[in-house]
């Protein structure tokens, strides 16, 4: 098993309007895509949320073969709408882990 990790801080100011989008509207699209078998939404504590709240948003796929399909053929439009839409307003990254237990 692969997770997908992608890691956002967004800003304080607007951090219910992206959690909602995010759960409404990105992370269905992202499922959507039939590449991934599950997903999980993680709020980071103990962090300064002085200019923002972290969170990791993971997918878990079979394995390599549709992290890369979904890489190829989807991300880039997702993060495009991302961006768009919270422009400035956040910082990302993502990685990929391999689950072992």
């Amino acid at each position: 098993m692969i997770l997908y990790n992608e890691t956002v801080k967004i800003e304080n100011a607007i951090h219910d309007e992206w959690l909602k989008w995010m759960r409404q509207v990105h992370i269905p699209k992202v499922m959507n895509t039939g590449q991934f078998q599950s997903h999980r939404v993680c709020r980071l504590m103990e962090q300064d949320q002085t200019d923002g709240i972290t969170y990791a948003i993971q997918y878990f796929a079979e394995g390599m073969t549709e992290v890369f399909t979904y890489q190829s053929d989807f991300e880039k439009a997702h993060q495009k709408e991302h961006k768009e839409k919270f422009e400035g307003k956040f910082v990302a990254f993502r990685t990929l882990l391999k689950v072992l237990d």
